[in-house]
């Protein structure tokens, strides 16, 4: 059976156009609202010992739940915060998330260049 290929990692950290997180109810939090609390944990969180096929397979189908959920990007900033070591959040595995913490800080070491560049400059 066929793969779909696989998502860029620019893509995923980005993700497809959601409900603003401000439109949903403040009241209740928002993992009240995922998918996957309806799934069994196992799809999202590796057992010991995982050869790796199957843990790639389980890993894209949890992804898949993740491209279904209505709180996905807030499950994401959830465990880029946090930040959770393990398991599939917000679409991305433990790996994809270090490497978007990684391109975050190297973006924001940048900005933070740019912003004194003129300052000092002008001194």
């Amino acid at each position: 059976m066929l793969q779909p290929p696989h998502q860029s990692l620019q893509v995923a950290a980005v993700p497809a156009q959601r409900a603003p997180v401000r439109d949903r109810d403040q009241e209740a939090p928002w993992h009240t609202e995922a998918v996957c609390r309806r799934d069994e944990a196992g799809l999202f969180f590796a057992p010991s010992k995982e050869p790796t096929a199957s843990r790639l397979s389980r890993e894209e189908a949890a992804k898949r739940v993740c491209a279904r959920c209505p709180v996905m990007v807030e499950c994401r900033e959830h465990a880029l915060l946090q930040p959770e070591p393990y398991g599939v959040w917000g679409g991305l595995t433990a790996a994809e998330r270090r490497v978007v913490l990684a391109r975050r800080r190297r973006r924001d070491l940048e900005l933070k260049k740019a912003a004194r560049g003129p300052i000092a400059a002008a001194g």
